[in-house]
Order: structure tokens, then sequence, then C-alpha cells
């Protein structure tokens, strides 16, 4: 059940506007989870508005959709930048010091983390990633 839907311009400036749907959609969630998705929902969204659309002039758009199926909370982002899947670059090596590593990687493996799944697949000319966090099991008497 789609529980929201919003369309900003793949620009920091509209960050706060995206943590703000993205709190009202996990209203339910504890806070802690919270804080878990709204981190990953940052780095993700960061990374769209600093390399999606590089080699467009003005920028694009990026289409964020919030929606549960009960047991989850399913957040979808899709733009029309340039094609990349995230989940086919390699985690960093978090135990390498900070000289050693290579730059990049580490939004999206914080995301990972933070998340109970991750899919990326690219149709319809846009990149379309979903992520998902588990929803709490209600416990009843």
């Amino acid at each position: 059940m789609e529980t929201g839907k919003i369309t900003v311009k793949a620009d920091t400036d509209y960050l706060d506007e995206v943590l703000e749907f993205i709190e009202t959609a996990a209203a339910d969630m504890p806070m802690k989870m919270q804080n878990q998705l709204a981190l990953a929902i940052e780095e993700i969204f960061v990374n769209i508005a600093h390399y999606a659309y590089k080699s467009y002039d003005g920028g694009g758009e990026a289409v964020i959709t919030a929606s549960s199926d009960g047991e989850k909370l399913i957040v979808t982002f899709e733009d029309m930048g340039v094609p990349y899947n995230p989940l086919k670059k390699d985690d960093p090596d978090i135990e390498a010091s900070a000289d050693e590593r290579q730059i990049g990687g580490l939004g999206i493996f914080m995301a990972k983390k933070l998340t109970d799944g991750m899919e990326y697949t690219h149709a319809d000319g846009k990149n379309i990633l979903t992520i998902y966090k588990n929803l709490p099991v209600s416990e009843t008497a």
C-alpha cells in the first residue's frame, strides 16, 4: 500500500523536504529505526543529487515513493540520470586505513548496512533503487 510520493529537484537543497517525507512515512517505527532509515535515505538522495545528472544541464528530478506491505517499509528512488547500479560496486575495505582506502562507496555501504534489503533496476530510462526496512513485529497478548 503506497503511503506517499514526492518529486523533488535532485539537489541537496531539497534534502530536508525528502527527510520530512520519510519521517512521516516511518512515523510508526521506533525512533532508532527511523534514524537508521533517515541516514540511509540521506546517503542515497545525496548520491543522486551529486552524480545522477552530472552530464545534464540544470539537473533533474528524483521521485521517492514510500509504501508498506505490512511487514516492511519500502522506499523507492527513481531518477532519469546516468544509469548506475550502486549494488555492483564492491563494498569499501573498512579495515584499511584512510590513506589506503579507495574514495567512494562508503555512503551506499552504510545505506546497505542500515536497511534490511536493497534492489536496483534500470527500466524505461530510469534508475530505480528500492530499499526495505522491516517493521517491528507487534506483540499481541
